[in-house]
């Protein structure tokens, strides 16, 4: 796992402001380069601009699943939620960008939510809690786009039947000292959680083994997820399986000064299901890059670098890369203050979740047609 002694970034806890260099260095992970995008647009016919901006920035055998694909070895998609919480939109990050890749490569998701995870891992919620935040990440997973003909969602508690055979397989391989190592267990651990990154490793597998061909896999996650994926990669080819390939974006920052928005810290998360009013309210007391005085701020300019803000214009608000140039030569000159910036930011804050919360409302009844039990049906055949 990722643990400095100014940040730390572990499946379950992300804080101090991240060194994506050094985290790369430590988890073992690739830069994307210029080469692996344009091999991605020649197929995709499009830049996204999660990509261009290097907000997905790193991976493991992108390179290899673009050869597969070229030799018409087509890939599915593999990616999940811990549904612990209310989603914000940093949740939703990933999300767009898989549904993305799945659009332009025509292809397959097996989205996990990881509900025993979270029970396991967090002793505050029940049962009753981890499923109704099943439900309510779904709505916002399907309120994308995605559709049901090609993507699944399986839910571990309820879907064990479709995954237990293969975690036996992959439980047998890992060992304890590994799970050790990788994650941090100790002896106070409970078990559940010893046992879980065996879960977790079986929807990189599931399409191969449904199927009966060996199918490539792709994971987009944040970085954060990694640590699963190399569990997973080192008992892959040992049971017959392609390592999965994983592309991993950025964290989304926080309101407030540094680190990541968080689900424990309100005012520094835009929930999906916040008001309009309420997403207005955090926008306009986030952290900015500006100076004491308006007129200390007029003269030197003020520094989108360190703004939160601005980099939620980088993230998703602002694709434009004219909008956004002129934006941040208005910030850095002082022609524009940060209440006034704000004040671009919080009605496209406020518009996005009007359009969200109405998709939300028109996916309520289809949530079944995406479960993973459909995949009962596959196996029977």
């Amino acid at each position: 796992m990722g643990e400095d002694k100014d940040f730390v970034v572990t499946p379950w806890k992300v804080e101090g402001i991240v060194d994506y260099d050094r985290l790369i260095e430590q988890f073992g992970t690739e830069r994307i380069t210029e080469e692996l995008k344009d091999r991605m647009y020649k197929v995709t016919k499009e830049k996204h601009v999660l990509l261009e901006r290097n907000l997905f920035f790193s991976h493991r055998d992108l390179g290899w699943i673009l050869d597969e694909y070229e030799k018409g070895n087509k890939f599915v998609l593999y990616t999940g939620r811990g549904p612990s919480g209310i989603t914000h939109i940093g949740h939703l990050v990933p999300w767009i960008f898989t549904k993305w890749m799945q659009e332009k490569f025509d292809t397959t998701l097996y989205f996990q939510m990881t509900n025993d995870e979270k029970y396991f891992f967090d002793s505050h919620l029940s049962l009753d809690d981890v499923r109704k935040y099943t439900y309510d990440n779904t709505l916002d997973l399907l309120a994308l786009g995605f559709e049901p003909e090609n993507t699944y969602i399986i839910q571990d508690i309820e879907h064990i039947d479709l995954l237990y055979e293969i975690a036996v397989e992959v439980a047998r391989k890992v060992t304890f000292s590994t799970v050790k190592a990788t994650f941090g267990f100790d002896n106070s651990t409970n078990i559940g959680s010893t046992w879980h990154p065996a879960i977790q490793a079986v929807p990189a597998f599931l399409h191969s083994w449904i199927y009966g061909k060996k199918t490539p896999c792709i994971i987009p996650c944040a970085i954060d997820q990694d640590p699963f994926w190399r569990v997973t990669r080192d008992i892959a080819e040992k049971l017959g399986y392609y390592k999965p390939a994983s592309i991993q974006c950025s964290f989304v920052p926080g309101l407030k000064e540094g680190g990541k928005m968080s689900s424990s810290e309100p005012m520094s998360a835009v929930f999906t299901t916040d008001t309009p009013k309420m997403a207005k309210k955090k926008v306009m007391a986030a952290f900015t890059g500006g100076r004491t005085t308006v007129e200390e701020q007029r003269k030197l300019g003020a520094n989108p670098d360190i703004c939160s803000v601005f980099k939620y214009y980088n993230f998703i608000f602002m694709p434009d890369d004219r909008d956004l140039a002129d934006i941040e030569k208005k910030c850095r000159g002082g022609n524009i203050l940060c209440g006034e910036c704000k004040q671009i930011l919080a009605p496209m804050m406020m518009e996005f979740l009007e359009k969200h919360q109405a998709a939300r409302e028109e996916v309520k009844d289809r949530v079944d047609e995406f479960s993973a039990a459909r995949l009962r049906d596959e196996l029977r055949r």
